[in-house]
This record gives C-alpha cells, sequence and structure tokens, in this order.
C-alpha cells in the first residue's frame, strides 16, 4: 500500500464494506424467502438437498476459473458484475413470477445463478481486503465484516418472513435487485482502488496454467494442503447444522414462520457477538489455537441440537453456534490473506471457495435422503461428535501450528517498504 492509500484505507473500507453489506441484505431476503418457501410447502430431505446443490455446484464449477480471474482482472470490476449478473436474472424472475409463470423448478434456477454470482465474488473479495487495508488491522476489519454481515442476518429474516406474511415473494425479488444496485454504484463512483501488480503485467499462460500454478503453490507450501484437507471433511460434516436443522423444526417443534425466523436471530445474534469479540480480542496468538476451540464449540452445539427437546434452549444452542463461526472464519481467512502472496491470493481463495462449495452438497447428498429415513437429531449428534474429534487432529498438526503464528514484524515492515 502506498502512502496516500494507508492514509485513506478507512474511508476506503468503509465504502466498500457499506456496499457489499447493502448488498448481502438483498441477498440474504431472497436466499431466505425461497428456503422457507421450500421447506414449508415439501417437508422434504429430498427437495431440500436439491436447493443445496442448486446452491453451491455452479459455485464450485466456476470457483477454477474465478480465482484466476480474482489474480488476473481488476477485482472491484468482478464483484460489481457479479452483483449485476444476480440482480438482472432476479428482475427477470421477478416479472415472470407477477406474469403468473410460478413453477418450483425457477427458483432452483435463481439459486444456481446467484451460486455463479457468489463463485465470482468470494474470490475477490477475500484477495481485495488486503489491497485496501494494512496488514495489522486485518483481523479486525475481517472481524468487523463478520459482524455487520451477522447483523444482516439478524434483520434478514424478520423482514423476510414479514414481507411473506403481508406480501409476495415478488416483491422480495425487487428489493434485491434495488439493494445490489445500491452497491454497485457505491463501488463504481465512490470507491478507487489501483490495480495489483499481476493485473497489469501480461498475461502468457492459459486460464488453466493460472489454476496448475495456484495449485503447484498450495503443494509447496506446508500448511494449505493439511487446512485444505480438514476443511473438506468439515464441511461435509456441518451439511446436517447447516441446511437440516429448519426441517428438523419444522418435524419437531412446528411449522411456523416465526420458529423458522427464531433460529435465523438466535443464530445471528450469535454471530455478531463472535464478530464483535474476535474483532477486539484477536484470537490467541496462534490463530490455530482460536480455530481449533471455534471448531470444538461448533462441533458440541451441533451435537447439543441434536439433543434438547425444549425450543427454547435449541435456540441458546443455535446461538452458541453463532458465536464460534466467526471465531473459527476470521483467524482463517486472516491466515491466508498474510501467508499467502498477494499475487496468488486470488486463486488460494478460488480453492477454498470450490472445497467448500462441493464438500457440502456432498454432505447434504449423504445426509439429505438420510434425513427422511433416520431422525436428524441422529444425524446432528454423529456429525457434531466427529467435529470434536477432527479438530483434535487439526490442533495437532505441527505444519498448522507454525503458520499460525503471527507473521514476523520485519515481514510487516518489508510489506511497507514495497507499498
Amino acid at each position: 500500500m502506498t502512502r496516500d492509500e494507508q492514509r485513506n484505507w478507512k474511508r476506503n473500507i468503509t465504502l466498500f464494506l457499506s456496499g457489499q453489506t447493502i448488498s448481502l441484505f438483498g441477498s440474504a431476503l431472497v436466499q431466505y424467502a425461497i428456503m422457507w418457501h421450500v421447506t414449508l410447502t415439501t417437508q422434504s430431505g429430498l427437495m431440500m438437498t436439491l436447493f443445496i446443490i442448486c446452491g453451491f455446484i455452479p459455485t464450485f464449477l466456476l470457483s477454477p476459473f474465478a480465482g484466476v480471474w480474482a489474480d488476473r482482472f481488476n477485482r472491484k470490476t468482478l464483484i460489481m458484475l457479479a452483483d449485476a449478473m444476480i440482480a438482472a436474472v432476479t428482475l427477470i424472475l421477478a416479472i415472470t413470477f407477477l406474469l403468473g409463470y410460478d413453477a418450483p423448478w425457477l427458483l432452483f434456477v435463481i439459486a444456481a445463478v446467484r451460486a455463479l454470482g457468489a463463485g465470482i465474488q468470494t474470490p475477490a473479495v477475500g484477495a481485495i481486503l488486503p489491497q485496501i487495508v494494512p496488514e495489522d488491522q486485518l483481523t479486525k476489519i475481517n472481524g468487523i465484516n463478520g459482524t455487520l454481515q451477522a447483523l444482516m442476518m439478524f434483520v434478514a429474516p424478520i423482514v423476510s418472513a414479514a414481507l411473506l406474511s403481508v406480501s409476495t415473494i415478488e416483491v422480495i425479488f425487487f428489493i434485491d435487485v434495488v439493494t445490489a444496485a445500491i452497491a454497485i454504484c457505491a463501488l463504481f463512483f465512490f470507491l478507487r482502488i489501483p490495480s495489483h501488480r499481476k493485473e497489469s503485467d501480461t498475461q502468457a499462460v492459459s486460464y488453466w496454467e493460472d489454476f496448475k500454478q495456484g495449485v503447484t503453490y498450495i503443494q509447496h507450501h506446508g500448511f494449505l494442503k493439511p487446512l485444505f484437507v480438514f476443511f473438506a471433511f468439515f464441511f461435509a460434516l456441518m451439511a446436517p447444522a447447516a441446511f437440516l436443522t429448519p426441517l428438523q423444526v419444522t418435524r419437531s417443534f412446528g411449522d411456523d414462520y416465526w420458529r423458522l425466523t427464531a433460529i435465523e436471530i438466535a443464530f445471528s445474534v450469535g454471530m455478531m457477538a463472535g464478530g464483535a469479540v474476535i474483532a477486539s480480542w484477536g484470537g490467541f496468538r496462534n490463530k490455530i489455537h482460536t480455530m481449533t476451540l471455534a471448531n470444538l464449540a461448533m462441533g458440541l452445539c451441533t451435537f447439543v441440537l441434536g439433543v434438547v427437546p425444549i425450543f427454547w434452549i435449541y435456540l441458546l444452542a443455535m446461538a452458541m453456534f453463532g458465536v464460534a463461526m466467526p471465531m473459527a472464519n476470521t483467524p482463517t481467512t486472516v491466515m491466508l490473506q498474510e501467508k499467502v502472496d498477494p499475487n496468488y491470493l486470488g486463486r488460494i481463495f478460488g480453492v477454498f471457495s470450490m472445497i467448500s462449495t462441493s464438500m457440502m452438497p456432498i454432505g447434504m447428498l449423504i445426509f439429505g435422503p438420510l434425513s427422511d429415513v433416520i431422525e436428524i437429531e441422529w444425524l446432528l449428534m454423529g456429525t457434531g461428535l466427529l467435529i470434536m474429534i477432527l479438530a483434535l487432529f487439526f490442533v495437532g498438526n505441527p505444519r498448522l501450528l507454525e503458520a499460525g503464528m503471527p507473521a514476523p514484524k520485519e515481514n510487516l515492515q518489508e510489506s511497507e517498504a514495497h507499498g
């Protein structure tokens, strides 16, 4: 970062996070509206599985290219294009519904298109933050970002449920279009981000070669391989807690909108608290210790969700799950942003996105159909125990423990000198 950029970084990150938060609010409204519509109208684990697959597989398929794009092209432009694509398709779907053609498969189509947009945005957002935030502020800013996201996820289910009770799903589609337009304008007119080095270079290799270079980078950096293997198993085991709990609540406690809203609110309140804690505290000196504690907590909460028969205790477990989430996500993101060469950062986040967007649907392919023949409570107890065991193996890896240590001060000074 140049001296001017360091002086203006607070203004730039405020603009960037404001636009992303507004966009997330509209996206969350649509996400909840569609998910609840599928849950309440079908009460089927298989239909939930199809919805999850449509919402993840496109991201997985696009991630190899999106990671390369985030390293080759202007990352701000990629984020705006992704928002514009999602807004355009959402607008078309809203008009189609208004004209009376509201076949259920259209909801799966919009989930797939939104997944394509997420596939472009995720590596670009992960890679752009180190361009506008000083390295010693990354943990704080990622924590604040997590808190803002949780705040939107807190507000969105309340607003979505209220809108669905007094209007139609088309209204929510139109709101999403407006919020996306606001976010795009904020980035386009007010945020100036300089080109990163690889964007300015002449591209001498193909997309596939660029992606393979990213994979080779992972293979030659000892902590990345075990980190990604851990998350592959972790995301698969997280599928029941992430996607089957609304179905569990509908079956075990009642098929009311307020119950589905309550679990989302509890989770979001927990995430806001967890984001605030990690932003102010920063976590243990070794980021792996913070991540392990959070993973153990999520495993325990998953187990508890499978055993509690009282709804308010269920909500408490969901809130504690939310607290643990940013405590795991923030140090993971910061560790990648600090330890990975900026010229490879987009591809690394692209591979990370591939893992999350492939393993969670794989988990749903297993646990979704099982939920129609086995009680979801048993699935939560089993996966909760496995997550806790996995976390203990995670903290025992010496390469991860070494990578979790803070970056040497001389590296920070060298980075500032190059800026």
